[in-house]
C-alpha cells in the first residue's frame, strides 16, 4: 500500500513577533495558529513537537492494535501518552506511556507485543531521538 498525505503551514513575521497556520489535508487542523508562544509558552495554538507527540502516540497504538489482533487479542482499551522533550534545539527524547486493557492476553506479552510496535511504527522508525516506552496492563 502506497499513499501521501498533505499538510501545509504559513507564516507571517518574525519567528518572535510572527504568527502562523498550519492545516492537514483531513481539514482536521484547519488554519491551527503557530506562535513563539505557542510552541515556547503557552497560548491557543499547536506547535512541532505536539503534532509529533500526537503523530506517534497515534500510530504506536494503531501498530499495536494490530499486532494484537494478529495474535488473537482484541484490545479493550489502549491508550498511549506520548511526550515529546525539546532541549537546545533538539527534539532529545519522546516518552511513550502506554495503559492497555486486553483480555486474555499475559503482562509479558503485552510488553512483547508493544516493544515490537515501538519498533516497527512508522513514526518511530522516522524520528532520530531516544524513545522509551513504559507499559501497564489493566
Amino acid at each position: 500500500m502506497k499513499f501521501t498525505r498533505r499538510a501545509n503551514a504559513n507564516w507571517k513575521g518574525t519567528g518572535m513577533e510572527g504568527k502562523g497556520t498550519i492545516s492537514t489535508q483531513s481539514t482536521t487542523l484547519d488554519h491551527a495558529q503557530l506562535s513563539f508562544k505557542t510552541r515556547f509558552d503557552q497560548g491557543v495554538g499547536t506547535n512541532p513537537e505536539e503534532l509529533i507527540a500526537a503523530a506517534h502516540s497515534g500510530c504506536f497504538t494503531m501498530q499495536l492494535s494490530f499486532l494484537l489482533s494478529e495474535a488473537g487479542f482484541i484490545p479493550k482499551d489502549l491508550d498511549t501518552v506520548a511526550k515529546v522533550t525539546f532541549e537546545d534545539g533538539t527534539i532529545t527524547l519522546i516518552q511513550l506511556e502506554l495503559t492497555g486493557k486486553v483480555p486474555g492476553i499475559s503482562a509479558e506479552d503485552f510488553e512483547k507485543a508493544a516493544q515490537k510496535a515501538k519498533e516497527i511504527c512508522p513514526v518511530s522508525k522516522l524520528l532520530n531521538t531516544e524513545i522509551t516506552l513504559a507499559v501497564t496492563l489493566n
